[in-house]
Order: C-alpha cells, then sequence, then structure tokens
C-alpha cells in the first residue's frame, strides 16, 4: 500500500487565500447592495447646511437659473406652438440622456444600427401621442387648404395603423438583428426602451395637452414645481438639520415644510397674476402663433370678497381659479417631490450623480424634469375633471364633427340641417 502524505500549506499562502476569499465576499456584498454609502448611513456631514463647498455650487445654479428662466420667458412670449417645440426639443434631450444610460460601447460596435432602433420607436411614439392631442389644432391649421385638408383628415383616419405598423417593422427589425451571446444586453435594451417610452415620454406629452388648453395651465404648475425646487433648497440651504429621507441624503424635513408653506402661498397668489392675461388664459385651437382674444369664462372673471374690520383693505379681489390653484400647489408641494426620488433611487441603482452634464449645477435635463412629469399629468387630469365644464358646447360638437368630414360632405351636411331646420319652422 502506498502512503501519501499531504504537505501542509504554508502560512503565508493560507493567510492570502483568507484574504482574497474575504475580498471576494465583501465585493459580493457591495454589489448586492447597489447603493452608495450615503444612502445606508446618513450622516449631518451630508446635509447641504454642512457642505464646505455650498456657496460655490449655490451660484453656479443660479446663475444657470437665470438663463433657463430668460430664455423660458422668451418661449412663453412667443406662443404655445413654440412651447411645444421646446417640449419636442427637451424630450429628445431626455431621451438621448436615458438611452445612454445602459449603452456600452464594446455590445453597441457588434450592433451596427442598433442605436437608430431606439429613435425608430421613440419617433412612432412620439407621432401616435401628439397625433392623438394636436389632431383639432391641425385640422384647424389646413381647412383653408383643400388638398392639405383631405391630406390631414386620410391621416388622422389611418393614424392608428400607421402608427401600429411603424411599430411593426420596428419590432421586426429588432428580431432580425439578434445575435447569439447578445441575446440579454438587446432585450435589455428593448425593455429600457420601451420604459422610457411609458414612465418619461408619455407623462411629459401631458405637457403638450396642458400648453394648448391655455399657456396657464401648463405654466402655473411648471411655476409650483421649480418654486417647491428652489424654496427647499434655500431653506435646506439655510436651516436643514433633520435628513428627509435616505434616498437624497441633503433633503430635510425642513426644506420640504418651508418648500410647502412657500408653494402653496405662491399658487394662490400666481394665479390671480397670471389669470388676468388673456394670451396665458385663451386656449389654442389651431397652430398659429397670431394673438389671441376669447371670453376667460367665469373662472377667470375677478369676485370681491370682503374682509374683516381692522384690516388695510376692505375687500379683494380673487379669482375663482386661485382655488383650484390651491390645490395645485398642495399636489406640487407633498405629492410632486416623490418624482425626484424616485429619479434619486434610480440613479443611486445606476451608482451616477447625475443623468447628465448639459445644466451646470442641475445635471441633465431629466434631473430637471422629473417632478415635472409628474406634475404635468395631474394638472391635465384635474383640469379635465374639476375645471372644464363637463357638458360639451356647441363649438366642440362641430370641431368634432367636421374634423372628420370632407368638403363635400359638409356641404351635404350643411343642406340637410337647413332642411330640418325649415321643415321645423313651417311646422310652428
Amino acid at each position: 500500500m502506498v502512503h501519501i502524505d499531504l504537505i501542509p500549506a504554508p502560512k503565508c499562502f493560507q493567510v492570502n487565500m483568507k484574504l482574497s476569499l474575504s475580498n471576494a465576499r465583501s465585493r459580493d456584498r457591495k454589489r448586492s447592495t447597489e447603493v452608495f454609502p450615503d444612502v445606508m448611513k446618513v450622516s449631518g456631514g451630508d446635509l447641504l447646511v454642512n457642505d464646505q463647498n455650498k456657496y460655490r455650487s449655490m451660484w453656479i445654479r443660479t446663475y444657470s437659473s437665470v438663463w433657463m428662466l430668460v430664455g423660458f420667458m422668451l418661449v412663453v412670449y412667443l406662443g404655445h406652438l413654440y412651447l411645444w417645440g421646446m417640449i419636442v426639443v427637451i424630450q429628445i434631450l431626455m431621451a438621448s440622456e436615458l438611452f445612454n444610460l445602459l449603452r456600452r460601447a464594446h455590445e453597441d460596435r457588434r450592433l451596427p444600427g442598433f442605436r437608430l432602433l431606439n429613435w425608430h420607436f421613440f419617433f412612432t411614439a412620439m407621432l401616435f401621442v401628439y397625433g392623438r392631442i394636436l389632431s383639432q389644432q391641425i385640422m384647424h391649421a389646413v381647412n383653408s387648404d383643400k388638398f392639405f385638408y383631405k391630406l390631414a383628415t386620410s391621416f388622422m383616419k389611418y393614424q392608428m395603423v400607421i402608427c401600429y405598423f411603424l411599430y411593426i417593422i420596428g419590432f421586426m427589425w429588432f428580431i432580425l438583428t439578434l445575435k447569439a451571446k447578445m441575446y440579454k444586453y438587446q432585450f435589455s435594451q428593448y425593455a429600457w426602451t420601451h420604459m422610457i417610452l411609458i414612465v418619461v415620454f408619455t407623462q411629459s406629452s401631458f405637457t403638450a395637452a396642458n400648453i394648448f388648453e391655455g399657456i396657464f395651465w401648463f405654466l402655473l404648475p411648471a411655476s409650483l414645481i421649480a418654486i417647491n425646487d428652489v424654496a427647499a433648497y434655500f431653506f435646506g440651504f439655510f436651516f436643514g438639520r433633520t435628513p428627509l429621507i435616505k434616498l437624497s441624503p441633503k433633503k430635510t424635513w425642513e426644506g420640504f415644510i418651508g418648500a410647502s408653506v412657500t408653494t402653496v402661498i405662491s399658487a394662490f397668489v400666481l394665479a390671480n397674476v397670471l389669470g388676468r392675461y388673456q394670451w396665458l388664459t385663451c386656449p389654442r385651437r389651431d397652430l398659429s402663433t397670431s394673438w389671441l382674444e376669447c371670453d376667460p369664462g367665469p373662472i377667470f372673471t375677478p369676485e370681491l370678497f370682503e374682509l374683516p374690520s381692522g384690516l388695510p383693505w376692505k375687500e379683494i379681489s380673487v379669482l375663482p381659479v386661485q382655488w383650484h390653484a390651491l390645490c395645485l400647489g398642495l399636489f406640487a408641494s407633498v405629492i410632486a417631490p416623490f418624482g425626484g426620488f424616485f429619479a434619486s433611487g434610480f440613479k443611486r441603482a445606476f451608482n451616477i450623480k447625475d443623468f447628465g452634464g448639459s445644466i451646470p449645477g442641475h445635471g441633465g435635463f431629466t434631473d430637471r424634469m422629473d417632478c415635472q412629469m409628474v406634475m404635468a399629468v395631474f394638472a391635465y387630469i384635474y383640469h379635465q375633471s374639476f375645471v372644464i365644464p363637463q357638458y360639451y358646447p356647441v363649438e366642440i360638437l362641430l370641431e368634432q364633427i367636421l374634423g372628420s368630414l370632407t368638403f363635400e360632405e359638409q356641404d351635404l351636411l350643411l343642406s340637410k340641417l337647413k332642411e330640418i331646420i325649415e321643415g321645423r319652422q313651417i311646422q310652428h
């Protein structure tokens, strides 16, 4: 029988093995958490009030904010169509930032044209969503030209079919480009693209619907989000002591509460100012840039309220829309910030600080639009549910009927209506 003696490993080798196993376990634990150290433990040093470079970052943030505000005011002055164009540009920039978030250069080199497929799905979604939202404005814009009117009528009639087959083309394109050993990456990109379209693009598209209902219904909610963001920053800057949520270590209860009070008060005051300009309150039923005049309706008609004795004013002028603005202000200060918390958690998951770096001091466009998207959807639903009349005026009914008829069918409808009206007049 042969005996084999096992020679013990040297102690240095055992120590190295133990260290390597310990490091491997440590790396596995770090990968499993997928969060930053500041998420796991929020210390007082993470608060903005204790940040040594806070004044430098504040001035950078303020400088870029002023330029954004000036540009935004210019676009508002130009009108509805330019505002919609601005939203489309922002959506494209946001999509670009998010597409690049999961992009891997090595895999992309092996998949030529794969990036183009993402944009194919994006512009197909844009054609479908804006074709639905702006159908009324498109029909008004071309009703003076017979050829373009027929073209627009045909497009509106078959828009769903056109967009569906465009999507099917993209779907087949994706299947035909699948490559061995790349399946996981390609399917993750496919799912990521659709998540961007559903969560980001669809929500932000409600902004365009708000614009054409009247710039007021876009400008007020967007301004309230900006006011809440600025107020939370400055209240946290000077008074923040108590951490609010682990996902955003620099957010504090002092900033959250101070911003909430500021936003609700600002909503009531700002609605009174914006609600007195027809350029902001009138809906736009076409794609022109001409000046607007309309009946503001009772919601924008001032009402006088008497104040208790002893105050310097006996009465104040209040627009009924200001009471609706309080609801928008409450949502903007309490609910909409969770859009920002969602974005913060998302960035922690991917181990990034910002979605982009196109806006100094703010990050990317997605960083600025996280709360705006949540607010845009709520503003649209609130306006449709509680502000516009639940009955349909004659003008809206006529627009819906005529928008689906050709010129010949409109003439036939007119002659039939004349016959019906003249017959009823004879009977009476």
